[in-house]
């Protein structure tokens, strides 16, 4: 198959930066409406944002056809005009996943964040034919591996990280230790990068993680870059000071089993002047008034409205 790869990035640096996990906009009908996105783009990439990202999980992922999906990254990797490398996540059905993942890379993603299938009957080695699928499918592009579920064991874990073309890991799960076991098992050249946004990027910095993925970048980007900053700088007291600033925010978002996640985002783009529409379900859609109300406080406190 010929190479579909666009022009190389200084992807491994993008990757130990900010990936900026954007929404998907939707509009009064319910139909994705990626042009929404283009003010939340400019501003995340005129504060520095590293990578952003499409079809991740602040993207609703799971609440697109897989024809959205493609229309996003299409859309997404237009909008953003070589300015930085999009990464764009692929996942779901294996079949799904491959119309994704070629859809992706014609449309110039620079990488592709593969979720971990979300399949009842998941089988590590399963995962590996999984990954080889998806690579053919893209023409070769590079993949991130969402790991979201460290149950499968250190052993397959590297097994997944050997795949040709697996570039790296956003490791999402809250657990540091074995975070540093995957790391010392795994070819050095893999890039390991924080999965749980910025409240635990200081505990995964410490065991050699770098970067992290950020939600809060569509609403406050700046205040993520000074995080980065800081982390990069080994500056942990600075860091969890300016983490503590915005830990109102996350705690909104991880409320009802963190079905609010992506409402909170959204919630707080609409009250900023920026409706992206609501969620879909089963996300909560919308705030309670206890938590819109906090969510108000937490935006004139820091001057987003």
């Amino acid at each position: 198959m010929e190479d579909m790869a666009p022009q190389a990035h200084n992807l491994d640096a993008a990757l130990t930066g900010i990936s900026g996990i954007l929404v998907t906009p939707y509009d009064a009908d319910g139909e994705i409406a990626p042009a929404r996105l283009a003010p939340i783009i400019d501003r995340a990439l005129g504060a520095g944002m590293h990578i952003p990202v499409v079809n991740g999980n602040t993207g609703e992922f799971y609440a697109l056809t897989t024809d959205e999906a493609c229309a996003m990254a299409r859309e997404v990797v237009a909008m953003v005009d070589g300015r930085a490398p999009v990464l764009a996540g692929v996942g779901r059905g294996v079949r799904d996943a491959c119309v994704l993942a070629r859809a992706s890379a014609e449309a110039g993603a620079a990488a592709l964040m593969v979720h971990q299938p979300p399949d009842p009957f998941v089988a590590p080695r399963g995962i590996v034919d999984y990954l080889h699928a998806v690579s053919d499918a893209s023409g070769g592009l590079p993949m991130m591996l969402y790991l979201r579920n460290d149950a499968i064991g250190t052993a397959a874990i590297a097994a997944l990280c050997a795949v040709p073309g697996v570039r790296g890991v956003k490791w999402a799960t809250p657990n540091p230790m074995r975070l540093a076991e995957a790391k010392a098992a795994c070819d050095p050249s893999i890039v390991w990068v924080g999965g749980l946004a910025e409240t635990w990027a200081p505990a995964l910095y410490a065991v050699g993680a770098r970067g992290f993925t950020s939600g809060l970048i569509n609403v406050w980007p700046e205040r993520s870059m000074a995080i980065h900053a800081a982390l990069e700088a080994g500056d942990y007291a600075i860091a969890n000071a300016l983490i503590a600033g915005m830990k109102l925010f996350e705690d909104i978002r991880a409320e009802e089993m963190n079905g609010t996640n992506v409402t909170g985002v959204k919630a707080a783009l609409l009250a900023m002047g920026q409706d992206c529409g609501p969620t879909r379900p089963p996300s909560a859609w919308p705030l309670t008034p206890p938590q819109q109300g906090r969510l108000d406080a937490f935006l004139r406190d820091n001057d987003l409205i």
